[in-house]
């Protein structure tokens, strides 16, 4: 509930008072540029029929009037009224007092380390999320939340981790093909392919973009040995940051090279900072692959070894057993991971018995654009 709107500025700008004493400012150019009416934004996508052009450089707010859940805005030169909801402006306030710390994340992403999360793995059944929309909207909300999830009961064949991303999107088809394999071969053109043990890493760190979403599937798995985990790059980020402020801003200020050349007719490179923020010091992306890292050139001189202090530190912190969440796949079962946040990792296993998995890549926009889809119905059912 809205208890005042003061034009201020000579109408440039506009404070908002909230029941609960709370304050927000708005600028007149800001609210006329994200108007809500049918003339600004088409009624069948939300997106915007004019461009900034279109509005007057010496736009201005003449008048405001609140209207129970709703405040009425004209703007001149244009001689506009537009009514905006109480709730859409408090939703989209940008006024903020706090001062975020850098390497923040959005609220809905939960950093998590094993103690927190090994007992509470995040699954569902396939056949249930596949006919109940809530049951995907909870493992849809999981993998955004927590970065992984664990699905079950999908048939023991190949293909079949095909179905799971067509719960949320589509395949990312690369080099490797649609889908691949991932067991014990002669001579391998990946370490993947073998009984050894993998530290755990981000997949394809060499591409630009990254695969945002990484599945894999499991068809049969009778060795000894040979688990899955998965590790919050996020929550580690976090500890260095916490630990060594000065290693956090090395690996964040400047970009490692990665490099990938193991097939014919393929030589792919990329130069990304193992630890991303985005312009606003939000924390967007981990990149962490020792197989994959080329020399590192960016780095100046005087920093290079601190940075690589750095970044065996990171190395240390995401090998601590207490950041680890362990489990092994069993024949039908898979787990997804963002890509761009959880590390993911494999014991190593013996030479008897057969252990064999499919691997693919997705991308998080259909993910996300499925579950936005699913909670606004729900939303909308509930009004």
């Amino acid at each position: 509930m809205l208890t005042h709107a003061l034009i201020g500025d000579e109408g440039r700008t506009i404070e908002l008072g909230w029941k609960d004493g709370t304050r927000t400012r708005f600028h007149a150019m800001w609210l006329r540029d994200n108007a809500l009416d049918d003339k600004t934004r088409s009624a069948g996508n939300g997106q915007r029929l004019i461009t900034i052009l279109d509005i007057p450089a010496e736009t201005r707010i003449s008048g405001a009037l609140i209207k129970a859940s709703a405040l009425e805005i004209s703007f001149v030169p244009e001689q506009k009224t537009v009514r905006f909801p109480t709730a859409w402006l408090n939703a989209n306030a940008y006024d903020r007092g706090e001062a975020r710390q850098t390497g923040w994340t959005d609220v809905g992403i939960k950093r998590w380390t094993g103690a927190t999360m090994q007992g509470s793995v995040p699954r569902a059944d396939y056949a249930t999320a596949s006919r109940d929309r809530d049951v995907l909207r909870r493992w849809l909300s999981a993998v955004r939340a927590y970065g992984f999830a664990v699905m079950d009961g999908l048939p023991a064949e190949s293909g079949a981790l095909c179905k799971v991303s067509d719960l949320f999107g589509y395949i990312r088809e690369t080099n490797y093909g649609r889908w691949f394999e991932v067991r014990a071969e002669v001579n391998p053109s990946n370490l993947a392919y073998t009984n050894l043990g993998l530290q755990a890493h981000t997949d394809n760190p060499y591409r630009d973009p990254v695969p945002t979403l990484q599945i894999l599937s499991c068809i049969e798995n009778t060795v000894e040995g040979g688990e899955s985990s998965v590790v919050d790059g996020f929550a580690v980020a976090a500890a260095l940051r916490a630990e060594n402020p000065e290693g956090f801003r090395l690996l964040s200020s400047w970009p490692a090279r990665f490099e990938y050349a193991g097939s014919s007719g393929v030589r792919l490179q990329a130069k990304r900072p193992m630890i991303e923020l985005g312009p606003d010091g939000e924390l967007i992306c981990i990149r962490f692959n020792n197989r994959s890292l080329a020399p590192t050139v960016d780095v100046p001189f005087a920093d290079m070894d601190a940075y690589y202090a750095a970044y065996r530190r990171f190395a240390e912190l995401i090998e601590d057993p207490s950041f680890e969440v362990t489990f092994k796949l069993e024949a039908g079962q898979a787990f997804i991971v963002d890509n761009t946040r959880v590390m993911h990792a494999r014991k190593a296993f013996s030479g008897t018995g057969k252990r064999w998995l499919q691997g693919c890549y997705a991308d998080k926009d259909g993910l996300l654009s499925t579950l936005a889809a699913i909670e606004h119905g729900f939303k909308e059912a509930a009004e």
